[in-house]
């Protein structure tokens, strides 16, 4: 019995940024050579950065994070000189819906979790 081999090909557009990527490198390269003949395209080699995504790639993974862009987050809400802790809240807590108190201003909490 002979599997069918299917591919894909994904097209990602903003404005006038295109990035193409696939699972057939012979489909992402017949696809580049089509669209070069309908438009004047610049190369600008593998992705690293698209929308204030992070890309980094490795042999195994495709790593996609956004550092900038939560570092911003984090300074807004005044904690970027806060200290590091191996685990940031007590472990095997239990709460319940009438303990603790409740935030004053809950805003900097909705823009760290939103």
């Amino acid at each position: 019995m002979q599997e069918k081999s299917s591919s894909l090909t994904m097209v990602l557009i903003h404005v006038d940024n295109m990035k193409i990527t696939g699972n057939k490198d012979k489909a992402i390269q017949d696809l580049k050579l089509f669209l070069q003949k309908q438009f004047h395209i610049k190369k600008h080699g593998n992705l690293k950065y698209f929308l204030d995504l992070e890309v980094a790639r490795s042999k195994v993974e495709i790593i996609i994070s956004q550092p900038k862009y939560t570092l911003e987050i984090i300074d807004d809400v005044g904690f970027l000189e806060a200290q590091l802790v191996d685990f940031p809240m007590e472990q095997n807590l239990r709460i319940t819906n009438n303990q603790g108190e409740l935030l004053n201003d809950a805003s900097r909490y909705i823009i760290l979790v939103g």
